[in-house]
């Protein structure tokens, strides 16, 4: 492709393509460009687009490529156009039937990725349970950091389950994650898992309720609502997840999850005085704010 030819599809995507997406990698060009290698037969996230060449396209992929720069432009997300999104640099496969993974998990993803790592070196095959897992990106990137885990992961969708495991597949991993199907931690109900997990992970619903309508059509018209709907205060399943977590941690184990804007120095302080936990670690985004927290079973 050109640089003309750029330009003009550029233009065509226009400002709009600019201000659709939470995503920030998902610029005009990058979108462009995926859009295109999806036209192809060949799709890749917006991140790898930048990184791959542009085939020439014949006739009838470009009308396909005309139909998904359309569709773009109408709100469809792009990874539900290309079937592709990067987490933690791993190339995923991603859809409508989980919500697309951001970066804000990466700050999770961080950290519970460091605290695994160290817990390797003290131990032998640590039991790891991701739930809300989604697409399954979380277990995704243990699996890919780390060589003597054992990873379980589970979402109350059926939808989500199956395309955890698909992805788990995809990524190579499928001899490392077991994807259940089940609401929170009912699916670890038994005596391999209770008392015996050294790390629990979560990213869960935090958006309230009443919030849920005023979000971009883009997440509110495409993406699944239980993946985002928290409940009246948006805490209804990370409340639910700490009550719950102390009965499968083994003591000294770690909770780890993701919390919405403004809620993570509430939280913080209340599980302070929580007996249950006996430390509580807080992890921030570039602007300062509580992104994640992790804490330690007493």
């Amino acid at each position: 492709m050109n640089e003309a030819t750029t330009e003009t599809w550029i233009d065509r995507l226009g400002e709009e393509v600019r201000f659709l997406s939470d995503k920030p990698e998902e610029t005009a060009e990058s979108t462009l460009r995926a859009l295109w290698l999806t036209a192809s037969g060949t799709p890749v996230s917006a991140e790898a687009a930048m990184e791959t060449p542009l085939p020439e396209l014949d006739e009838d992929q470009h009308r396909i490529l005309e139909a998904l720069v359309q569709k773009r432009i109408d709100g469809v997300p792009l990874a539900h156009l290309t079937e592709r999104q990067r987490f933690m640099g791993i190339e995923m496969l991603a859809g409508p039937d989980a919500l697309i993974p951001r970066r804000e998990t990466e700050i999770l993803a961080a950290c519970v990725l460091e605290g695994l790592q160290q817990i390797e070196k003290t131990q032998d095959a640590p039991l790891v349970i991701d739930v809300c897992t989604g697409a399954g990106n979380l277990p995704i990137v243990y699996a890919q950091h780390t060589t003597q885990s054992r990873i379980h992961a589970a979402d109350l969708c059926p939808r989500a389950v199956s395309l955890a495991q698909r992805n788990v597949a995809f990524t190579g991993h499928a001899e490392r994650i077991t994807v259940h199907e089940g609401d929170l931690l009912a699916p670890f109900d038994s005596p391999d898992f209770i008392g015996r997990v050294d790390l629990l992970s979560c990213n869960p619903p935090y958006i309230s309720s009443g919030k849920v309508s005023a979000m971009e059509a883009e997440i509110a018209e495409h993406e699944p609502s239980l993946a985002f709907d928290g409940g009246p205060f948006g805490i209804s399943i990370l409340q639910r997840l700490i009550q719950e977590a102390p009965r499968y941690l083994k003591p000294g184990g770690w909770l780890a999850f993701e919390v919405g804007l403004g809620q993570g120095e509430i939280l913080a302080r209340r599980l302070a005085g929580n007996r249950d936990f006996a430390k509580v670690e807080s992890f921030t985004d570039d602007q300062g704010a509580i992104r994640a927290l992790a804490v330690q079973r007493a």
